[in-house]
């Protein structure tokens, strides 16, 4: 059980391309994992429209490292998490799976990969062990995978058929049950599942996932040199910059965030307290919601700084500006990295009190809880904020640490050798003569 592990591991998109929560974590997964002297790892991530294939084959490398491919795909389906090129899977995802010959399959994501990923490779590697991480609730929720119910943005504690037709009256509930059954279904193929939150994984267990096949395993994230508190001066220095990372979507909630700003009395926010958002992708969501932020940062004056986007390598150059990192997303979040970035980092949190969110962020430890979707609650805990002299040195000190991408691969590890017995175990029981040479 201890000879070299190969492991595949299998994400929506390449964090170079697409900086998002479950690239980065997947792809930090990967670089931990292949620092392991043991272990053997290549990071397979899909590409699509606007990168135009190469040739014939769905395999590309655009210069990446060695042990880093990417797969073409554009015949996706969003309904039903379906790959329509199922050519490409079989001629070149697999023949690439046969030359490396996994011991383990790691999917992150099956986003524009698709279910048939999964079953060929069941099909075509069926001793290896096969994991899914789950970033968000895709699998159950078509809207987004957020788990927010349409229109009115109210939080969707049970998903099923009926209610996801009330989300989507265009779509008939015998469609959302084709939906149901075919992902879960196609995930029933996998051995173990992966959720880096508490909260997530007992969504999962409820919607049917047997729940002692679901490991609890946080990201990881590269250890670097925490950026220096930010130098304060004056006779009354003040922890008052307060800063969003992420995108822009109406689901992470940086509206809500700046009207809790522009509601601060001026007395209280005083000249030199500052709202700073890195945010990106403003421009690809709902014309509405692009003008409400424009609307409210333009209302909210010198208060906001808007920088757009940003890449994870400028993170920490940021943060030394920042004091206070804000979390305001309106729907349950899993385990958002910008948590482990501000742990890192040494910066205290103020965030919606649901979901993963509040599962991480230990209200009064790691930071502050405000009720999720309310501006004048998160005012109010600015206000706290800037109003204790002590609170952040007091925040400061009691922040747990996060986790770190090596011990985070040793212990998913952990999780394929224990399956891979497992597996072999089972293989040895049924065919007593059966002589192995896998792990």
């Amino acid at each position: 059980m201890n000879e070299q592990l190969r492991v595949l591991v299998v994400s929506h998109a390449h964090p170079s391309v697409s900086l998002g929560g479950a690239e980065i974590a997947s792809h930090n997964l990967h670089l931990g994992l292949k620092a392991l002297p043991d272990v053997e790892s290549v990071y397979l991530a899909r590409i699509g429209h606007p990168v135009p294939r190469h040739a014939a084959s769905a395999l590309m490398s655009l210069r990446l490292v060695e042990d880093e491919l990417l797969f073409h795909t554009d015949d996706y389906d969003h309904f039903f998490l379906s790959n329509g090129d199922t050519r490409a899977i079989s001629q070149d995802l697999l023949r690439f799976a046969r030359d490396l010959r996994p011991h383990v399959i790691h999917f992150h994501h099956v986003l524009g990969i698709g279910l048939e990923a999964l079953y060929a490779l069941r099909e075509a590697f069926p001793h290896a062990a096969i994991i899914v991480t789950f970033h968000e609730y895709l699998s159950i929720c078509h809207n987004h995978g957020q788990m927010v119910k349409r229109p009115s943005g109210q939080l969707c504690e049970t998903a099923s058929p009926v209610a996801c037709h009330g989300c989507f009256p265009e779509i008939p509930v015998s469609r959302f049950l084709k939906r149901e059954l075919f992902a879960r279904g196609m995930l029933g193929l996998a051995d173990a599942f992966i959720s880096p939150s508490r909260f997530l994984a007992d969504r999962y267990a409820a919607w049917g996932i047997e729940r002692d096949k679901i490991s609890v395993i946080e990201n990881g994230i590269a250890m670097e040199t925490a950026a220096p508190a930010r130098e304060v001066q004056g006779l009354k220095p003040r922890r008052n910059r307060f800063a969003y990372f992420g995108q822009m979507t109406p689901f992470k909630g940086a509206d809500i965030l700046i009207d809790a700003v522009s509601r601060i009395p001026k007395e209280i926010w005083g000249e030199d307290s500052c709202l700073m958002i890195f945010g990106g992708n403003l421009e690809r969501q709902p014309v509405e919601f692009q003008e409400r932020i424009k609307k409210l940062i333009a209302d909210a004056g010198n208060r906001v700084r808007f920088y757009g986007a940003y890449q994870n390598a400028d993170v920490p150059r940021l943060m030394r500006s920042v004091d206070w990192v804000v979390l305001p997303s309106v729907w349950w979040e899993n385990s958002p990295v910008v948590i482990q970035e501000a742990l890192l980092h040494r910066r205290p949190m103020i965030c919606s009190d649901i979901g993963g969110m509040a599962e991480k962020v230990r209200d009064g430890k790691d930071g502050l809880h405000f009720r999720a979707g309310s501006s004048q609650d998160l005012a109010d805990r600015i206000v706290e904020a800037l109003g204790d002299s002590k609170i952040w040195e007091r925040l400061r000190v009691s922040l747990r640490q996060p986790v770190d991408r090596a011990a985070c691969a040793r212990e998913h590890v952990k999780l394929y050798r224990t399956l891979l017995r497992r597996k072999l175990d089972a293989a040895i029981a049924e065919s007593p003569k059966l002589l192995s040479t896998a792990l």
